[in-house]
């Protein structure tokens, strides 16, 4: 079962002053361009100085990071805490469902507010702020689904967007007859993020086709977990993907693809990111996939009992096809897709049960947001399909950069939030139900060894898993808005004006200059400024390790004798003109 140790409450101010000041020592840090052996000291939850021989002030806990590795905490880009779909409420909510996430090595999630039935997208919005405040263990942003489409949605999109920092709204193509819209309420949506410098999301399955196959599958007599999957297969998903870039490069809008599960869509999505490239020099689409997808698969030699099979029901489902996960880790590793999720939405076994005798009443969803990272670690880097800085932008300078969060979230820089993780790579551990912080009473990834375990996790500046032991504050995260106009996304310059509603329904004034870009970004992965470090030393240029392009070893990289220290002064990332800082 879950641990359901009670959380730990506030530290009060007065005695906080011990923990406000940490410095990581003798570790490596990792950002998505570069890797270079660096000490990080952190105040008031903010990243002060990178560098080496920093000054610090006395009182500071020092961290020592040896042979380890220090990187940006995970962003995961979506999950579903606390949500009522299919006549159960998932049973992760937003405190075990951020606590688990820091277990592993995430210190913020984007999770959906989903409308139900006729609610407004205000009132979503507001739900769930209530439901996540004082539960939060870690920061938090909101996507918004929109569901169907009016004049008075395109109204709250826009108020959603200037008065509480949202910047991202996510269709589905798939669900008939619950969240499911048209191809012109598709067209009208992405119209109206385009307009107003949002995202537009879609989760791509034809719905007119599964429901027509499910009413099929059943009348033959195919009512277990299995008919799940052969109700949408690959090309039904590969379609509604070709689908939604037509759409969307019709309108001339963004479009980022949720969970994408198989081959054919993920091909299908990367022909269309081919094209644009090819025609206008940068892409505005971009795919994500899940942990689940890369680290297993629909194996019905192994899913024989109702149960286990019930369990790994989500849409798209997981794919039969062996080789899947391997290719989209591949696709991943070659910037075809970019960002990774965990789609977190757990039902438990009673929960599931309700699906007997009608596959399409088991409630979706699998588990992940305590496993996504050491996941993609096992299946990326230890496999060796990509490098430690590959597996940053993929787990959370990507996603950072298109919802506009980056730099405050999403790299390791002077000015950046001090949401950190030190990854230890030689740790080991072996994923289990028993033994995770889920309150699901079931894990996909059951018995898989994960070589590489977050050794300290850091949330604002608080240390939260202290030599591999969880110590979470419940309360502790914040709502943070994401600004319209990405630069990363939108390739412009804009001034983007956000009046953020607190908890007590004031409004405060969040400016936001987005700088104009120095070049069209069309790679994802690309951070284009090296960073400047504060030290408390003066100014020096030192040469940077730059191994990006080379090849890792686990086994050598951390048995270099030689630190070659990186010292620079500079603004904070990304300029002056951020209103982050």
């Amino acid at each position: 079962m879950a641990n359901q140790s009670n959380p730990v409450k506030k530290v009060p101010i007065h005695l906080q002053s011990s923990q406000n000041r940490i410095l990581i020592k003798n570790g490596k840090i990792v950002n998505a361009d570069k890797m270079v052996d660096s000490d990080v000291y952190i105040e008031d939850g903010v990243i002060k100085m990178v560098g080496c021989n920093l000054i610090i002030p006395g009182g500071t806990r020092v961290i020592d990071a040896t042979s380890m590795l220090v990187m940006p905490g995970g962003i995961d880009p979506h999950t579903h805490l606390e949500l009522e779909f299919m006549g159960a409420v998932s049973v992760d909510d937003f405190y075990q469902g951020t606590k688990a996430a820091i277990a592993g090595g995430t210190t913020m999630i984007i999770d959906f507010a989903l409308p139900s039935k006729g609610e407004s997208l205000l009132d979503a919005y507001h739900k769930w702020r209530t439901r996540a405040t004082n539960k939060v263990c870690c920061d938090y942003a909101l996507h918004i689904g929109v569901t169907s489409w009016s004049d008075e949605v395109k109204r709250e999109m826009e108020e959603l967007c200037r008065l509480h920092g949202v910047n991202s709204f996510k269709m589905f193509m798939a669900y008939k007859g619950v969240f499911m819209v048209t191809d012109s309420e598709l067209y009208n949506s992405f119209e109206a993020c385009k307009e107003l410098g949002a995202i537009p999301m879609v989760h791509a399955e034809n719905g007119d086709i599964v429901f027509e196959n499910s009413k099929r599958l059943l009348k033959s007599g195919i009512n277990g977990p299995d008919g799940h999957g052969l109700s949408r297969p690959e090309e039904v998903e590969a379609e509604a993907v070709n689908r939604a870039c037509t759409l969307s490069n019709q309108v001339g809008s963004p479009l980022y693809v949720v969970h994408v599960m198989s081959k054919a869509a993920a091909e299908v999505l990367a022909k269309h990111r081919a094209e644009q490239i090819k025609q206008y020099g940068n892409t505005k689409i971009y795919g994500e996939t899940l942990a689940a997808a890369v680290g297993t698969h629909w194996d019905e030699n192994k899913l024989t009992c109702w149960h286990d099979a019930a369990a790994h029901v989500l849409s798209p489902p997981l794919r039969a096809d062996p080789d899947t996960p391997n290719f989209l880790l591949n696709m991943l590793a070659s910037d075809k897709l970019q960002t990774t999720g965990s789609d977190n939405a757990t039902f438990n076994k009673d929960q599931k049960s309700a699906g007997k005798g009608d596959f399409t009443k088991i409630p979706n969803g699998v588990n992940g947001v305590e496993d996504r990272m050491s996941i993609i670690w096992e299946k990326g880097v230890v496999s060796e399909l990509f490098d430690p800085c590959r597996f940053v932008a993929i787990t959370s300078a990507n996603a950072a950069k298109i919802f506009n969060i980056y730099p405050r979230k999403g790299c390791i820089d002077v000015g950046s939030d001090a949401d950190i993780v030190v990854w230890n790579p030689k740790g080991k551990r072996i994923i289990s139900a028993k033994t995770h912080h889920q309150a699901v009473d079931y894990n996909i990834f059951e018995g898989m060894e994960c070589h590489g375990i977050p050794e300290y996790v850091l949330v604002g500046g608080r240390v939260c898993v202290d030599e591999g032991q969880l110590k979470v504050v419940q309360g502790h995260g914040k709502y943070v808005p994401t600004p319209t106009h990405s630069e990363f996304v939108y390739n412009n310059e804009k001034v983007s004006e956000i009046e953020v509603v607190d908890e007590s329904k004031e409004i405060k004034a969040l400016k936001l200059q987005i700088s104009p870009p120095s070049s069209v970004i069309s790679d994802v992965s690309t951070c284009t400024k090296s960073p400047m470090i504060h030290t408390g030393k003066g100014m020096r240029m030192e040469g940077q390790r730059d191994l990006q392009s080379s090849t890792f070893s686990i086994s050598s990289e951390f048995n270099d004798p030689v630190k070659k220290s990186s010292i620079r002064v500079r603004n904070p990332p990304g300029g002056q003109s951020l209103g982050f800082w």
